[in-house]
């Protein structure tokens, strides 16, 4: 495909099976030789060090609700940069802190399946914690490396002018996006939502002073776009938001509009707010159902689409300016989506679970053909 770097992340409970003490030298042998593999091929591996699968033994002792998980993170991520950082320079502390504390701990959808407000507020400050811990650990193992962080962001828009949607875009904005972006580049959470959300004592178990500590200068930001939320204001809950569908657009299988524009005024937003060093789109993707191969290939009409116009967001942005650096699809071939099991297929190569084999999609011969033009500018 031409592809010259490579995302992945490393599993801390293949390493670490109790998630601390004792090491799995299979585990460690697993990713040296991986690395090792990609560097031969010419692709730079970027490695993320935590995608949201924490090891059991550590949620048994409160997960990252328990303030010990800081030491505990701090500790993985010197075990991996000490093995891995001679060879690779290019470092992620974390995916999406959002699903981590409130999919998991608020909305109940990923694991570990709570409802619990006070849990995912705690479980974010401390995330965010562990990812400031962990940079001075990781640019002192790998030298002259380039540490950042991933956050997905989503973009907002208000259902009407009406001055409570319009609000209510904004408190969704801070809650999903901002919640994790100040702490990062300020050292501080958003005032609005912090105000909004003290009465109801969600923050009774942590310091928000403390989240000063996460505000260690990135050498790059990584972000995963996928859609847009469109928000209306409600009068029940305590953020008085609720999301709703526009029922002109398309939307692909994981019931996500398709809007390339919202990546756009992302990076510009991102760009002229936080200033960071450079941006990374970490992911971006969709999942569509693809037909059977047919004679070596897949026609995916719909993904080389979204394709197109979403690179083309993004050459508009960096024509305005924004520093990105690099772009990774979501994602290679078809895998295990999570909740959904391998009912999504985001893949640019299908991928048959029962005998697993691959197929290039349409969409991998058109990203293939898309990166050789790129190098020939």
């Amino acid at each position: 495909m031409g592809v010259d770097a490579y995302r992945l992340s490393t599993a801390w409970a293949r390493v670490l099976p109790d998630g601390v003490g004792a090491v799995n030298e299979q585990g460690l042998d697993f990713y040296n030789q991986l690395v090792d593999t990609l560097l031969e091929a010419g692709i730079t591996p970027y490695i993320t060090l935590y995608h949201w699968d924490l090891p059991q033994a550590l949620q048994d002792k409160g997960g990252w609700e328990n303030p010990d998980s800081i030491q505990w993170f701090a500790d993985y991520a010197d075990l991996m940069t000490r093995v891995l950082g001679d060879r690779v320079k290019n470092w992620i502390t974390h995916n999406e802190p959002f699903v981590v504390s409130m999919v998991g701990n608020l909305q109940g959808r990923h694991a570990p399946g709570k409802q619990d407000p006070v849990a995912a507020y705690t479980v974010a400050h401390h995330v965010l914690r562990t990812h400031g811990a962990a940079m001075p650990v990781i640019r002192n193992n790998s030298v002259d490396a380039e540490v950042g962080i991933t956050l997905d962001q989503t973009y907002s828009t208000s259902l009407s002018t009406r001055h409570e949607d319009r609000l209510a875009a904004r408190r969704f904005a801070s809650w999903h996006n901002e919640w994790f972006l100040e702490p990062v580049f300020r050292g501080t959470y958003p005032a609005d939502l912090v105000a909004y959300l003290e009465p109801h004592g969600v923050f009774e178990c942590i310091n928000l002073d403390d989240i000063a500590e996460a505000c260690v200068p990135i050498d790059f930001l990584g972000i995963n776009y996928y859609t847009r939320n469109i928000i209306s204001h409600q009068d029940d809950g305590w953020l008085n938001f609720t999301a709703n569908k526009n029922e002109a657009a398309e939307y692909t299988l994981m019931d996500w509009e398709v809007y390339p524009d919202g990546l756009l005024h992302t990076l510009a937003y991102l760009h002229n707010a936080y200033y960071p060093p450079k941006i990374f789109i970490t992911e971006n993707g969709c999942a569509y159902i693809d037909p059977e191969p047919i004679d070596g290939t897949v026609d995916d009409v719909k993904r080389v689409s979204y394709y197109e116009q979403h690179l083309a967001a993004i050459e508009q942005a960096i024509d305005l300016g924004v520093p990105v650096a690099g772009y990774f699809a979501w994602s290679f071939m078809d895998n295990f989506e999570w909740g959904f099991g391998y009912d999504q297929r985001f893949g640019l190569h299908y991928v048959n679970f029962d005998t697993l084999e691959r197929t290039p999609k349409a969409s991998a011969l058109y990203y293939r053909d898309k990166i050789k033009e790129a190098k020939i500018k």
